[in-house]
């Protein structure tokens, strides 16, 4: 998939550039082990349940949904969006944070019937739980060790909003799509 390759020379090329402003103290280290692990996780699950289940087809929208915000986030530090362009921060935040959640509103939607409003929280919830993670991800590994601690903490709770009010408009979208294409008989698939 094209996003994977993207990801993979990304990453190569901030592990290869560890001295400039835009990669230095931005943990790419460990984004780089991270972030390719993220994107394995949809093929490890759908070869399991394939072994499982027998043959099911591929889950291309879950997996592309997954691996985008990993390539926006590298490629904003490669073009040094981070830096420069003060509103990209906020605008990852919130549509990142869409798109992963998207990833699971789209991965539930294989599975049992849920009413759609369940897939709404669903998503809201997995996606909030993800982006406090990310914040606590991010203290921990370079905002612990600055003087800027304040400034910081109002920066970390507009992320968690941010983050947030992605996940639920993706819960939002993905309960409007149920509503829309509501199967018969329910689709066992993972991948369907």
């Amino acid at each position: 998939m094209l996003a994977k390759a993207a990801l993979a020379g990304l990453l190569l090329f901030a592990l290869a550039h560890p001295e400039w402003d835009r990669f230095a103290d931005k943990a790419m280290g460990t984004r780089a082990i991270a972030y390719p692990l993220a994107a394995l996780l949809v093929p490890a699950v759908w070869a399991v349940w394939r072994r499982l289940r027998g043959p099911v087809r591929y889950p291309w929208d879950v997996d592309a949904l997954l691996v985008l915000p990993f390539v926006i986030d590298v490629a904003g530090n490669a073009a040094d969006l981070y830096d420069t362009v003060d509103w990209f921060d906020d605008a990852c935040h919130f549509g990142n944070w869409f798109l992963l959640s998207a990833a699971v509103g789209a991965a539930l939607r294989r599975g049992a019937s849920l009413p759609a409003w369940v897939l709404a929280l669903c998503c809201a919830g997995i996606g909030a739980i993800a982006a406090i993670l990310w914040e606590v991800a991010e203290y921990l590994s370079f905002i612990m060790n600055t003087p800027e601690t304040v400034g910081i903490y109002r920066d970390t709770i507009g992320d968690e909003i941010l983050g947030l009010s992605g996940a639920a408009l993706a819960g939002i979208a993905t309960a409007i799509g149920a509503r829309k294409r509501r199967p018969t008989g329910g689709d066992a698939d993972l991948a369907a």
